[in-house]
């Protein structure tokens, strides 16, 4: 008799929960507000024992000083009496024949009630001063309190700012109860690890691309280059060789552009002394040829300004800018300047240029990848269309900023702030 074979078993279930282990007494965790209400509280019982003690002592004091007796009697038979704290005492005890004795009865509770007025004025005042203590005393100690609960969040912030600082390997770790700021580092330290995993993979994979897109390139350039070094190729041929040489140079611009975009909008981890006035010099003589080609004269002052950062990179800024410039001038009697100075604590690369009037509206196109001013995607041969989109990347990288402002009468003036 055949047997049936037995159901499929179900894949065991995994034994590790990754979601966060709940206390079994969730009321009872030390959070933030617990602390603080603890906290607080006890200070303001501390703070009103301490007030409660000082007034009770006080009026115990006031009590003792209107305890004292108003007179003494001086001769029981005359019934003289004397006092140093009622003046109305010894002006009406002459003898008890010559004052009435309503008068003089007047005159003890007068001095009565001047004794007790005098013991709550002492009381108000002293109360008032050890209040002002006390308020003095509370203040300082809240804030050294509250310096240390806050304590953890200032080292998150540390952490955050060197985060910032392109340093994705920093963890604040935070120790302690397991309250909401140890939860809030807990989760920042996860999503730092996870940023790291990212620009890791972005950085291989910008590697790969890198090696992957430029070897086809270059080798295309070479058969290009053997097949028109022929001198027996036909015209047609070697003119087809000229417009497929120049698609494959725009292409490997194109390639260079976006890897270096995509290198560039990390933060800069090695810096080094970088003069602006020397970076701006070299664009200028790399790009003197096609502006004398172009009729476009080039000018300015550039005065030494140092800043910590790349200097390939600060080069590319420069070059990016003034070749924009030149390319995008007048056709007669055109100008690009170029200055760089310290401005406000700040280096500062200046590049203006005559040109085409350009909208305000339009500012903000120019530095987005493949804009271009009133012209299609592919239908200009003055680039690839992310020139300003790599200063602007790599401005940011060394925590810096461009912007830009259109001239009267035509042209650009683009400003590059750089810190120092």
């Amino acid at each position: 008799m055949a047997t049936t074979p037995a159901p499929p078993q179900a894949p065991p279930k995994p034994t590790w929960d990754p979601r966060r282990p709940q206390p079994v007494f969730p009321w009872l965790r030390p959070t933030i507000r617990i602390r603080l209400t603890l906290l607080y509280g006890g200070m303001f019982l501390i703070a009103g024992i301490l007030l409660l003690s000082i007034i009770y002592l006080l009026a115990a004091q006031a009590i003792s000083t209107g305890n004292q007796p108003l007179f003494k009697i001086v001769k029981f038979t005359a019934l003289q009496v004397s006092s140093d704290n009622c003046p109305a005492i010894n002006m009406a005890s002459t003898t008890s024949s010559s004052v009435p004795l309503p008068d003089f009865n007047n005159a003890i509770a007068q001095c009565v009630d001047h004794q007790r007025q005098a013991a709550l004025d002492d009381l108000l005042s002293r109360s008032l001063l050890a209040l002002l203590g006390l308020a003095v005393i509370a203040f300082a100690f809240g804030y050294a309190m509250a310096g240390r609960v806050l304590s953890p969040l200032g080292r998150i912030t540390r952490t955050a700012r060197a985060v910032a600082g392109s340093d994705l390997s920093r963890r604040i770790e935070l120790d302690g109860p397991d309250d909401e700021l140890k939860e809030l580092a807990d989760t920042f330290d996860d999503m730092l690890e996870r940023l790291q995993r990212a620009f890791t993979a972005q950085q291989r994979f910008v590697g790969n691309a890198s090696h992957e897109l430029r070897t086809p390139l270059a080798i295309n350039r070479t058969l290009l280059e053997v097949h028109l070094s022929d001198p027996g190729a036909p015209v047609e041929l070697q003119q087809l060789g000229k417009t497929l040489l120049a698609t494959n140079e725009r292409s490997e611009q194109l390639v260079e552009g976006l890897l270096l975009l995509a290198r560039s909008d990390n933060q800069i981890v090695e810096r080094k002394p970088v003069d602006l006035a020397e970076v701006a010099a070299q664009a200028v003589d790399q790009v003197h040829a096609e502006a004398e080609a172009k009729g476009v004269t080039i000018r300015g002052v550039r005065k030494p300004a140092v800043v910590q950062g790349n200097g390939v990179l600060l080069e590319r800024i420069a070059l990016n800018l003034v070749q924009n410039a030149v390319r995008h001038n007048v056709p007669e009697d055109g100008w690009v300047e170029v200055d760089t100075d310290i401005q406000h604590g700040q280096a500062v690369l200046s590049v203006s240029n005559t040109g085409p009037v350009v909208p305000a509206y339009e500012i903000d196109n120019l530095f987005e990848p493949f804009r271009r001013l009133r012209t299609e995607r592919t239908g200009s041969d003055k680039g690839v269309g992310l020139g300003l989109s790599i200063v602007r990347s790599v401005a940011r990288a060394h925590g810096g900023h461009i912007a830009a402002q259109p001239r009267e009468g035509g042209g650009l003036v683009m400003r590059v702030t750089l810190p120092i």
